[in-house]
């Protein structure tokens, strides 16, 4: 239908300031810069996707301003005079012209979703399938500060009643000093709060089978990638070895990886992020082959603004398999509300809108506020 013709599409860079510095095993940021896509119709909708990864291209290579050239140059003269209802083609053509950069990929597909959804006036999950719950339990996620400043922030994100679980980030400290921090983290939560912890990859096979089980003893209950991402076989043996859950998330881009892992019995857990997939339909199939092994994901996060949440939260409440609880906390720890109306989080988590498309309106003031020149 030619009103869903694509005739623009735009990119604009963000930084949104943090509420407080969050920390990595090997970066640290006080903004998250995020790329915005938009892809209008002739018929006058438009779509809106992000691209943004979790503190710069440590992480797997790409950033904003990478993603932002690969759209511009490289996308946008594939969608133009399209259908937004094209998108496995679309898509097809768009792989014909760039590989991998699957983050600048999410940002487009997105955008694609929202917009079809807008024009069918339906909810994004509709286009997945349909909800299969409403609403998402929330981890938040910790930085690699001393234990006493962890256990405080903790505490009072207990308070609020929105979190019961907390993710604690582990990597930048030697192994025994960052054991010890874990422990005393543990000893003050325990019988309060579920304790994780994620290495960012940082650590090696012998380094992983020699501390991890401390952490098991002390109470952790799951851990997420010790090992770099190619290392299948070392995920496998730390999996084998660990009496708690060890969760994939460098691992797992595609669901060609999930295979992969399901076949090495690398993962009990798969943490899924539509930002590092390709978006929401390669998300969808991780999922499916995670619930043909019996493996629950998990909805991972890069630090996504509330776009890039929903889009996740759409996904997450369409798939059966995405049943292991989310991570999506990243407009909680942004300074500034970029929604004209705010997603709902409460006792019972990340709530899914119900609007057309993602469900959420961006503020047209805080873009400008916000943008990069």
């Amino acid at each position: 239908m030619s009103e869903m013709r694509i005739d623009r599409v735009e990119t604009v860079i963000v930084d949104i300031p943090l509420r407080r510095p969050h920390r990595f095993a090997r970066a640290r940021m006080d903004a998250q810069p995020v790329l915005y896509v938009f892809v209008r119709t002739a018929g006058g909708i438009t779509g809106v996707g992000e691209g943004v990864v979790p503190g710069g291209p440590w992480w797997a290579g790409e950033s904003v301003e990478t993603m932002q050239v690969i759209v511009e140059r490289y996308i946008v003269p594939v969608l133009l005079g399209r259908g937004v209802d094209e998108i496995p083609r679309i898509l097809r053509d768009i792989s014909d012209v760039v590989a991998a950069n699957l983050f600048a990929k999410t940002a487009v597909e997105v955008a694609l979703h929202d917009a079809w959804a807008r024009h069918l006036e339906v909810p994004l999950h509709t286009l997945l399938g349909g909800a299969a719950r409403t609403s998402v339990a929330v981890t938040w996620a910790l930085g690699t500060e001393p234990a006493p400043v962890v256990v405080e922030e903790a505490l009072g994100k207990l308070d609020t009643g929105l979190h019961r679980s907390f993710k604690l980030k582990m990597g930048a400290h030697e192994p025994t000093d960052d054991i010890a921090r874990i422990e005393a983290v543990a000893e003050k939560l325990a019988g309060v709060a579920g304790i994780r912890v994620d290495l960012n990859a940082r650590w090696d096979r012998l380094t992983s089978l020699t501390h991890l089980p401390r952490l098991a003893e002390a109470g952790v209950e799951m851990v997420e990638q010790p090992v770099p991402g190619h290392d299948i076989s070392s995920l496998a043996a730390i999996s084998a070895a660990l009496p708690i859950p060890v969760m994939a998330d460098e691992s797992l881009h595609t669901p060609a990886d999930a295979l992969r892992l399901v076949t090495a019995g690398a993962a009990a857990i798969f943490a899924v992020k539509t930002t590092k997939s390709g978006g929401l339909r390669a998300s969808r199939g991780i999922a499916e082959v995670a619930a043909a092994a019996g493996v629950p994901c998990y909805a991972a996060t890069s630090i996504e603004s509330p776009i890039g949440t929903a889009a996740s939260l759409h996904f997450a409440c369409s798939s059966p398999a995405a049943d292991w609880g989310s991570e999506l906390f990243g407009p909680l720890l942004m300074a500034a509300e970029m929604l004209v109306a705010p997603l709902v989080y409460d006792t019972d988590g990340l709530h899914l809108p119900d609007g057309p498309g993602l469900g959420v309106e961006l503020d047209p003031a805080r873009i400008r506020e916000f943008r990069r020149d």
